[in-house]
């Protein structure tokens, strides 16, 4: 990873902080109604606490038993680590179902932009009851340790990211151990995505420690729940409702995580050995968990979308109009009806690259390169001089250009029957337009070290993830590429190798302005430009489909919401 905001573009990034405000909380643009979500953003059977049981045992199955569980290093950056870890570490602001993002209280109390000028320093006042499970308090030391940690200036942190912490400058002691002052480079105006979740301090003490205390043991925790037992070679996880927890009283006795085979999870469930797990785009699981005894799914809009990346470094997909032919030649709603059907959910494209259909702030602006336009696409490629003509100059069925065929390469991992399916429809599609599609099954293990990050592709189609921060979840996706030796360009996080100066620029504003009410026309703006080039073409926000206990309360699919552990239970 790089550099998220290159020293080039402080000036234009200092001129716009210049009229914000210090020493009063920074608002996020979320006071008043919000319009509707066009799918469905949250269902988890949301109860008072009152309302629930006290008591009770919750079993989660989950389909990978991780061996690191430090979720801030490079091997820990997994969906299970993450399903845990929050039910037992410190968060400093959480998320509701529309991505808006509110103060965790039981750890930190106040958190506030107190200066702007000559640099960015937010204050953190934490909660004077926060401590870790083994007794020590937390203070802005532990804040520290994690930047120090994360910030990227010693390499030898296996960091799954070092996104907004490496825009700190300092992390400082303030009037007591529990105030925690951080200094920002350069502003910064999603900086509520730091320090969640965070560890202790001697985790982040050295490299050594941060890769090897986490690996089958969470030796510390600070939440609701504690750790009972961790058993890695039964592949079960149990926590217990911890006593010493200075917040709500979690309504559970306990949690046990259990490693199921995904084609085990159904059974697991039916026989009464699960009470919830992540059902995934299976209609045929959907289907059986349905029926099953005490049991429904949960549905909602998830935290990623499905799309197709295109290699603009990969022969004819260098020009922008072949790229931009190729989208409008491609069916959007017909290849998600593909992918969902039988799960009974809509069909709603997503029309952005960095905000979902359910977040807050979200406007389609895909223009003319989303809708469904053969004959638009054939016209571009006309354009770009690929032409129905054969070199007998009768019409042909594939476009050529200077005697060779138009013809992409559609790279699949194999034995995913969805991606595979989307390759084959896409060839059809295409083939209306007099394009060649050859669909390419690679071996799963090797699909991104050997063939996405080296650029071995033309077209491939994945899922990226969405958050509440939308400019430093995708600011790397998108950003130009940078010029190292000769005319070698370096694409980091990339993988359509295509941007420009203006959507850089446009993103730096996005992610820098300290005008909340800017911030929405900022990110759409940067996302118009982000469509013209096709690099990433969205296609749906991926549903959740989460099989849960009919009698559970406060859990299912979540979307962008963040479970709050101790209000999960039975209903009474």
């Amino acid at each position: 990873m790089r550099a998220r905001w290159p020293l080039a573009l402080v000036a234009l990034i200092a001129l716009m902080a210049s009229g914000a405000c210090s020493g009063t909380p920074v608002k996020d643009g979320r006071d008043g109604a919000l319009p509707p979500s066009p799918v469905k953003a949250l269902d988890i059977n949301p109860l008072p606490r009152v309302k629930v049981k006290d008591g009770g045992t919750l079993r989660w199955g989950i389909i990978d038993f991780p061996v690191q569980w430090n979720q801030n290093h490079i091997d820990g950056d997994t969906h299970s680590v993450d399903v845990v870890m929050d039910a037992l570490l410190p968060r400093v602001f959480r998320s509701d179902e529309r991505g808006r993002v509110s103060l965790d209280t039981d750890y930190v109390t106040n958190a506030r932009v107190t200066a702007n000028s000559p640099r960015q320093v937010i204050t953190y006042t934490l909660n004077p009851k926060a401590r870790w499970s083994n007794g020590k308090p937390i203070t802005w030391a532990d804040f520290a340790a994690q930047w120090k940690a994360m910030g990227g200036r010693d390499r030898a942190y296996r960091v799954d990211s070092h996104i907004a912490y490496e825009n700190i400058q300092s992390v400082t002691r303030g009037a007591s151990d529990r105030e925690v002052v951080v200094t920002l480079t350069q502003p910064y105006n999603e900086w509520q995505s730091l320090f969640s979740p965070l560890y202790p301090a001697s985790t982040n003490s050295s490299p050594e420690a941060f890769g090897a205390d986490w690996i089958n043991k969470i030796p510390v925790t600070a939440g609701s729940f504690r750790v009972e037992r961790l058993d890695p070679k039964g592949g079960t996880l149990t926590l217990a409702r911890d006593p010493g927890w200075w917040g709500d009283r979690a309504k559970l006795d306990k949690i046990v995580f259990r490693r199921v085979r995904p084609d085990g999870l159904v059974r697991a469930f039916t026989k009464g050995d699960v009470d919830v797990f992540d059902v995934g785009p299976s209609p045929d699981n959907y289907a059986q968990v349905r029926d099953a005894w005490d049991a429904v799914v949960r549905q909602a809009a998830g935290p990623e979308y499905r799309q197709f990346t295109f290699n603009a470094e990969s022969g004819s997909l260098a020009d922008v109009r072949v790229r931009q032919a190729i989208a409008t030649g491609l069916d959007r709603r017909a290849l998600m009806e593909l992918d969902l059907k039988g799960l009974g959910w809509p069909t709603v494209t997503l029309d952005n690259h960095f905000l979902m259909n359910s977040q807050r702030g979200y406007r389609g602006n895909a223009g003319e390169l989303g809708v469904y336009n053969p004959k638009r696409a054939g016209e571009l490629l006309d354009q770009a001089g690929w032409k129905l003509t054969g070199k007998d100059g009768k019409p042909g069925k594939v476009r050529m250009k200077d005697g060779k065929p138009l013809t992409l390469r559609f790279v699949v991992p194999a034995g995913v029957k969805a991606t595979d399916s989307e390759a084959q429809v896409t060839r059809l599609m295409l083939q209306r337009i007099g394009v060649n599609v050859v669909v390419q099954a690679v071996p799963f293990n090797a699909f991104f070290g050997k063939y996405l990050i080296p650029g071995n592709f033309d077209i491939t189609a994945f899922s990226y993830p969405g958050t509440p921060f939308p400019m430093s979840n995708s600011f790397d996706i998108f950003a130009d590429g940078e010029n190292v030796k000769g005319d070698d360009v370096k694409w980091y996080s990339n993988l359509g190798r295509s941007g420009s100066r203006q959507i850089d620029q446009a993103m730096y504003r996005a992610g820098s302005s300290l005008d909340d009410t800017q911030v929405t026309d900022l990110l759409n703006e940067a996302d118009k430009l982000v469509w013209q080039q096709v690099n990433v073409l969205p296609l749906y926000q991926v549903p959740q489909n989460v099989a849960v206990r009919s009698s559970l309360a406060n859990i299912g699919a979540n979307g962008l919401y963040d479970l709050k552990y101790e209000n999960i239970g039975y209903a009474s």
